[in-house]
């Protein structure tokens, strides 16, 4: 178990995962404390702008744009896609006095780690799992034994592989709840 996809790759990324709601709870405390709340307002027009752009890796992966790598735009969606759910952490803060942002929030925290368990997750999880499965046929295991000692690794890399059903609709939701948001606070403030 000592180098299981569990200990190698899933604690770090929920490790990972909680500093970036850590960060944009430090940040909201911060501006608390200074009196400078009225960024916070600001941080979610900044924010959505920023993943909005973030968007540009779709475009590409759809072929409707023409410039730049899909490589450089999915390293600049998940940079921008991070920082703007920031900001838009830190803009709604701990003061939400109706449903419909506490639902933009909380899509917006399960679209976020869907896409890390895109990026990060499978990724390394595949990787440790290859690497422990060649180290037991080295070892001279047969394929019985490797399969029972790697059990709960392929268990896990299996659910993992499910993760782009989540993040799609997900999405799709969180876009239409920050649209109505939005129009809400046009309208209604």
């Amino acid at each position: 178990m000592k180098n299981s996809v569990i200990l190698k790759d899933i604690v770090p990324f929920i490790t990972w995962f909680s500093a970036m709601i850590f960060s944009a709870i430090l940040i909201d405390i911060i501006l608390h404390y200074f009196d400078i709340v009225f960024i916070g307002r600001h941080l979610g027009y900044l924010g959505t702008f920023t993943i909005l752009v973030s968007f540009l890796y779709s475009l590409k992966k759809r072929k409707m744009i023409q410039f730049s790598s899909p490589k450089a735009l999915l390293d600049l969606h998940e940079y921008l896609a991070i920082s703007g759910s920031v900001m838009i952490l830190v803009h709604a803060g701990i003061h939400i006095h109706s449903i419909l942002p506490w639902l933009a929030i909380l899509m917006l925290l399960i679209n976020v780690s869907s896409g890390l368990v895109g990026k990060y997750l499978l990724a390394q999880a595949n990787k440790t799992m290859k690497v422990r499965k060649s180290s037991f046929e080295n070892s001279g295991m047969s394929e019985d034994e490797i399969s029972k000692a790697i059990f709960w690794d392929a268990t896990a890399v299996e659910s993992i592989k499910k993760w782009r059903k989540i993040h799609l609709p997900i999405t799709y939701f969180l876009g239409l709840l920050s649209l109505i948001h939005i129009v809400s606070v046009i309208l209604f403030n």
